[in-house]
């Protein structure tokens, strides 16, 4: 497939890839005082009702994405779905997008240290992909854009001879924009056409695993 229509084209400059965010109790006391020839008055106090304590929440770091003056901030970690746990053809399809959903984190971090646990080193786009989103993010660099979104994930949910289940997903990129470390603009990429990717998995040890990631031809 060519680098400018495929989520894991490269390209020779830069491998712009796709794999297609107390209150304390007060006591109040009073007391009467006596005069002379007089009866007392009986002492009164009275005991100010204490409110019930209320927890205040902890403020949340709002998420900012990437923009020209600088790289994302408190960006929210995908995470894994309930029904990405079991295999069953809606948890292959569930985990197909979280999947995704750590390829478009990993572009706006460099963070693929989730991405990795559950893919196979044998994977080749993938690590194009990976290349990319810790290459541009660090010694200073960082990425605008590269969000991946999943539009179509489907899976018959049937085991191929080599083992794997397959699943057919949509991929869809926004445009990239690369930054160096003085705040330059290196290069900027046009938003790539949709792709469909074929994705190989196998459930092992009670989890998703990826074996490979390819372009669907054809």
């Amino acid at each position: 497939m060519t680098s400018r229509t495929s989520t894991f084209g490269r390209r020779r400059r830069i491998c712009a890839v796709m794999v297609a965010m107390t209150l304390l109790p007060i006591t109040a006391c009073t007391g009467g005082g006596t005069t002379p020839g007089a009866t007392a008055a009986p002492a009164t106090s009275s005991l100010a009702g204490t409110p019930t304590p209320t927890a205040t929440p902890t403020p949340t770091a709002s998420y900012k994405p990437a923009d020209a003056s600088g790289r994302a901030q408190n960006v929210p970690v995908p995470v894994l779905p309930e029904a990405a746990k079991a295999e069953t053809k809606e948890g292959l399809e569930a985990f197909a997008r979280y999947w995704f959903q750590l390829l478009s984190y990993g572009y706006e971090t460099g963070d693929i240290s989730r991405i990795v646990e559950i893919t196979s080193p044998g994977c080749r786009a993938c690590e194009r992909a990976k290349a990319v989103m810790t290459g541009w993010n660090e010694q200073g660099r960082w990425l605008v854009g590269g969000r991946v979104d999943t539009p179509s994930v489907s899976t018959t949910f049937v085991v191929a001879p080599d083992g794997n289940y397959q699943v057919a997903i949509q991929g869809s990129q926004s445009s990239i924009s690369y930054y160096n470390a003085g705040g330059t603009l290196h290069q900027a990429d046009p938003k790539p056409e949709d792709t469909g990717n074929l994705m190989l998995a196998i459930f092992r040890d009670g989890a998703w695993y990826v074996n490979n990631i390819q372009p669907i031809v054809g």
